[in-house]
């Protein structure tokens, strides 16, 4: 089941999907690991790959270089208040917090207009 679920993030990660809902979803589900540490486990597997794709955009020349700063404070601001947050929260308030998001997202990209 795990390669399953393995190949399944990695498809969806290569779409530009984001596998990491693929990861969560598994490790919290099948595994029965909460779901802040498969938040977390999911975090641990993204920052290494973010890390190669920016280097990558950034090469290409496909990020506003004056925006970074901008967006490392607002992203590190982010998290620790989405820390903070989740300490507060029961898991099962976790959990349908999660799924209303995937939900939403599903929702937005189906019907979502296309710029391509």
């Amino acid at each position: 089941m795990s390669h399953i679920a393995g190949f399944l993030a990695g498809i969806t990660a290569s779409m530009g999907l984001g596998g990491g809902f693929i990861l969560i979803i598994y490790l919290s589900f099948f595994k029965d690991i909460s779901q802040s540490a498969a938040g977390g486990i999911n975090l641990l597997f993204f920052l290494p790959i973010a890390l190669v794709s920016s280097v990558i955009h950034i090469k290409n020349g496909l990020v506003e270089r004056s925006i970074i700063p901008a967006i490392c404070i607002a992203g590190i601001a982010g998290a620790g208040a989405g820390v903070l947050l989740m300490s507060f929260l029961d898991e099962g308030i976790l959990r349908k917090l999660f799924a209303c998001l995937l939900v939403f997202v599903g929702l937005r990209e189906l019907f979502h207009k296309s710029n391509i």
